[in-house]
């Protein structure tokens, strides 16, 4: 348990109907006692009148909620204020909380912490919930919840425990051979431990790249010559105003992105500067930096008006190119363009589930996730290897302990049981304050 009390507003910022402010630590009832004149039944919102423990003001009536040690999220002492959202009500209710004797203001994360410090969440939920704040689409949302859920712990925590029995295995032949009681080490025992563990962390590595990148989204990048009608379109699908419209060639200079959900899948459009050759020293740094992201696109969107322009050659070498005609009339397939119009819409619901059908099958929905993180694939990857060198035939069984001790141990930074220190303040840090 931590030594002081941690507060915060848990809600989001601003004038609002309802705010909840969260306290966690030994203090925690006592203060929302001094707040309330209560001591609610756990986990049951009693209604309260909230005054100044210092001037016995009235600062507002809401919901008082207490939640008792170990049975709390942080498993801490924990209490919540329910109030009116006003700026005035949690500007007094904040800068009372501010001045009550071992009470200071929460950290970014830091409630979080506490709860994985107290055992009550691992490291691969932490970071899961951060991904379901800032998740902005239903897959999104779906992936980070299975892992928040535990679904990438279960089977990190049972990989683990095969390896600590193979372990044992081994421990008992290097150790114990000589006892009478202990049974003769068997090779192929061993191998029917690690084998079902390195299948199933093979099959998790396979699907990782497509569960990282939904968490980045899907690069959809629009190119074509000038005027085609680029802007037009990223204007049109982003139902605002995000790039100048002009009939002048070489309007567009930089690149210009916004998010989309489409279907449930993460949409990142990119508007680029049309791709000629031009006197303009500007103009041609934007076409370069287009070329250059080109490279890094999932799927180019090559426009051209009525279709008349064919994409470059060079184009499709490494991403796919969806070649849409602009400023047609009628949606119709015509030469391998996708006819579309932003004046009569024509085309265009089309093109939207085109990109969102090649976003599913490059990035999956986030229902069979499991390693979602950089982070997560490295640690999973540096123990697929160490299982796969303890498998080499003829290696002494003291070298395939070690090799199976350094398997468990990576697999342990995935939970953060064991050798996180080092990442724990920036992992924590990138949540909001009040989680």
């Amino acid at each position: 348990m931590a030594a002081d009390t941690i507060f915060a507003l848990a809600s989001g910022a601003g004038r609002a109907a309802v705010a909840v402010i969260r306290i966690s630590g030994p203090a925690a009832l006592e203060t929302l006692a001094a707040f309330t004149g209560l001591r609610p039944r756990p986990r049951t919102a009693h209604y309260a009148r909230y005054r100044d423990p210092e001037t016995h003001e009235t600062i507002d009536r809401g919901l008082a909620l207490s939640f008792p040690a170990p049975a709390s999220a942080t498993g801490e002492d924990c209490a919540e204020f329910h109030l009116h959202g006003g700026r005035a009500v949690l500007a007094a209710i904040l800068a009372s909380l501010g001045r009550r004797p071992g009470l200071r203001a929460a950290q970014p994360g830091e409630f979080a912490r506490r709860a994985f410090l107290n055992g009550k969440m691992d490291l691969s939920q932490v970071e899961a919930l951060a991904d379901l704040i800032d998740a902005q689409t239903a897959f999104q949302r779906r992936q980070a919840l299975r892992i928040a859920g535990g679904e990438l712990r279960r089977p990190v925590e049972a990989w683990r425990a095969a390896l600590i029995e193979a372990m044992a295995l081994l421990a008992a032949e290097l150790d114990f051979s000589d006892e009478g009681d202990v049974g003769v080490f068997s090779a192929s025992a061993l191998d029917a431990v690690l084998a079902p563990v390195i299948a199933q962390i093979e099959m998790a590595l396979r699907i990782a790249p497509a569960s990282e990148r939904l968490r980045e989204g899907f690069v959809v990048l629009i190119l074509g010559p000038p005027n085609a009608g680029k802007s037009s379109l990223l204007n049109y699908l982003a139902r605002r105003e995000a790039a100048i419209v002009s009939e002048i060639p070489g309007t567009t200079r930089d690149l210009i992105e916004v998010d989309l959900d489409l279907a449930g899948a993460p949409i990142t459009l990119i508007d680029t500067a049309g791709l000629r050759e031009s006197g303009d020293a500007i103009e041609r740094m934007g076409v370069a930096r287009a070329r250059a992201r080109a490279g890094e696109a999932d799927l180019i969107l090559w426009l051209s008006e009525g279709g008349a322009t064919a994409p470059p050659s060079d184009l499709g070498a490494q991403v796919e190119v969806l070649h849409v005609a602009t400023k047609c009339d009628a949606a119709l397939l015509a030469g391998g363009a996708l006819a579309t119009s932003v004046t009569t819409g024509a085309g265009l619901d089309a093109l939207c589930k085109e990109i969102a059908r090649r976003a599913l099958r490059s990035l999956g929905d986030g229902g069979s996730a499991l390693v979602i993180r950089e982070r997560h694939r490295l640690a999973v990857t540096e123990a697929l290897a160490s299982l796969r060198a303890a498998r080499e035939a003829g290696k002494p069984l003291e070298l395939v302990a070690e090799d199976l001790r350094l398997a468990a141990r990576a697999l342990g930074r995935i939970t953060g049981a064991i050798d996180v220190e080092q990442v724990l303040d920036v992992i924590f840090s990138r949540l909001c304050i009040g989680k």
